[in-house]
Order: structure tokens, then C-alpha cells, then sequence
């Protein structure tokens, strides 16, 4: 098995500037989203030292006499440890880059990574904050990932809470991110993988535009990966185009020559036009933990 993927990202029609970033590392079958915040243009500094330091230390990791910078914890596998470590490193760099220069003081970025191990046919995947992973297979939608933000800490907290009380809880505040403290909190799960999957990474400027069934129609009907992260753009651009938008979408497919159980089963098909409100926003693995700070281009902002 193998992962191919293709990513874009778009400053949507709100933002004089884009402080989101995406890396693809095709030898590793490493993908990453990740979505800055930021006075000025700190925003996309932050964003990008993620995504360059993270796909550097994967690089480097390529080494048998490698020296790790953080504490191997065997009570996970190497590719966790390697994701772990990576967004580790990135949150490191971003806070001694921060304390060195007032222009980028306070700036922080979100970040989803996705790493695909063919050999264990897993899909490993971390975040911190609310840049998310959705997984597409059988005609269906979940959301891999769980926002670290104040409404699902309330959600979580308070689950009693009535629609009202909902509604007046700030949407755009997040409470973990890379910048924020020294030490940060990641989220990690693993999945099980099968050819056909299609995994979906995006910054927020994405999923707060878009319905999760908008997501699964479209990646569902488009084979080519590049068009289908497009048209996402381009949905999420004419539900207003708020904030930054970034798609990155990866598909599972067999080798050449390899055959696959999903050969055998039937084809699911997707009903056309929108099913409904994002049904699995809050389903995911639960995690908690640095509010997204103020700013021009930023999507995100501080409690009060």
C-alpha cells in the first residue's frame, strides 16, 4: 500500500495575507497542515517554522546515528515517537524565534500531521489545536481529530448545555497551540488502514465554512486529488471565505500489482447535495489544552 496526496492552500477573501502552511514529504508519506496566528505577519513565520522544522527532523531521523532531542517513550511506536518528537521540536523552535524577536512575540500556529506507514498499514495522526483530520471511507465521513477549543472544553465540562447557551459561547477561541508554553500537549491516535481511504487535513478556514457532507461529496466524487482539494477551496470561498483556507487530501491506494479486499465489496454511492450539519464535530477522541492570539490575519482569538 502506498499514500498520494495533493494540497492547497488560499488566502480566501477576507485576509490581505495567508498564514497557513502544508507540507507534503513524499518519502516518508508525511503530511502536514498548520494554521498561524499572529500580530502582523508572525502568523505565517509560525506556521511555517511547523511545517519546515517537522519535516527537517524527519529528515534528519532518516539516520541510524541520529540523536533524539526528546525522551524515546517506548510505551508508543516509533512513528508516534517521530510525530511526537517532530511537533515537539517545531514548538521549540516557534518559542525561542518568539523570545528573540518583538516582531514575532506571541505568535503561535495550530497543526495536524498525518504519518502513513505502509508496512503496518496504519495511518498515525497528531494535532494540537483546531486543525483537523477527517477520514473518508465507504461513503461515509468521521473527524479523526478533536478541536482543543473553549466550546468543546465547555461541551466536555457541561454537556447539559441547551443550544442557547451554546450560542453564546466564542467559536474562534482555541485553548492549545504550538508557541504558547514550553511544554506541549499532542494529541496521538493510529488507524487502521484499507485502500480506497481518503484522509482530509484543513485549517479551520476550511471546516468552519464547510459541512462535513460537502466534504465527503466531494472527495468522494473526484478521483483527482488536486482538483478535489480545489473545489473544497472553492466551496468554503462561496460560504464566504472568511479566514485562510488549506486542503490537503491523501488517498490509501495498493501498489501496482497488489490486490486489495476492497477490490471484492461493492461500491458505496453518495447521495447527491448536503446531508445535513456537521454531525461528527464532537465525536473524536477527546484532548484538551494557549488561546489563539489577536491580530491581523489571525483566526482565532483569546478569551476575554
Amino acid at each position: 500500500m502506498r499514500a498520494v496526496a495533493a494540497g492547497i492552500t488560499d488566502v480566501g477573501l477576507q485576509r490581505d495575507h495567508n498564514e497557513d502552511s502544508f507540507a507534503i514529504l513524499k518519502e516518508h508519506e508525511l503530511f502536514i497542515v498548520a494554521d498561524g496566528m499572529g500580530g502582523h505577519r508572525a502568523g505565517d513565520v509560525a506556521s511555517r517554522l511547523a511545517t519546515d522544522a517537522i519535516v527537517d527532523f524527519f529528515r534528519a531521523t532518516a539516520s541510524d546515528d541520529f540523536t533524539w532531542p526528546f525522551h524515546f517513550d517506548a510505551r508508543i511506536s516509533e512513528e508516534e515517537n517521530r510525530l511526537l518528537t517532530g511537533i515537539r521540536i517545531a514548538n521549540r523552535q516557534i518559542i525561542e524565534r518568539s523570545s528573540r524577536s518583538r516582531e514575532y512575540h506571541g505568535m503561535g500556529t495550530t497543526v495536524v500531521g498525518a504519518l502513513f506507514s505502509p508496512r503496518k498499514k496504519k495511518m498515525f495522526i497528531g494535532h494540537v489545536g483546531d486543525s483537523r483530520a477527517y477520514r473518508v471511507r465507504g461513503g461515509q465521513i468521521q473527524q479523526m481529530t478533536r478541536d482543543h477549543s473553549l466550546v468543546n472544553d465547555y461541551l466536555s465540562a457541561m454537556p447539559e448545555l441547551t443550544e442557547e447557551q451554546k450560542s453564546e459561547l466564542p467559536k474562534n477561541v482555541i485553548t492549545r497551540a504550538l508557541g504558547m508554553q514550553d511544554q506541549v500537549s499532542v494529541d496521538l491516535q493510529s488507524d487502521d488502514t484499507a485502500a480506497g481511504d481518503t484522509y482530509v487535513l484543513c485549517s479551520d478556514g476550511l471546516s468552519g465554512m464547510i459541512d462535513d457532507s460537502e466534504i465527503l461529496e466531494v472527495v468522494s466524487r473526484t478521483p483527482d486529488l488536486e482538483e478535489a482539494c480545489r473545489k473544497l477551496i472553492q466551496l468554503a470561498n462561496e460560504h464566504g471565505g472568511e479566514d485562510n483556507i488549506t486542503a490537503l487530501v491523501v488517498r490509501i491506494e495498493d501498489e501496482p500489482g497488489e490486490v486489495s479486499l476492497s477490490d471484492t465489496l461493492p461500491t458505496v454511492q453518495v447521495p447527491r447535495g448536503r446531508a445535513g450539519a456537521d454531525a461528527t464535530a464532537d465525536t473524536p477522541p477527546a484532548g484538551m489544552a494557549a488561546p489563539k492570539m489577536p491580530g491581523a490575519g489571525g483566526s482565532g482569538s483569546p478569551p476575554a
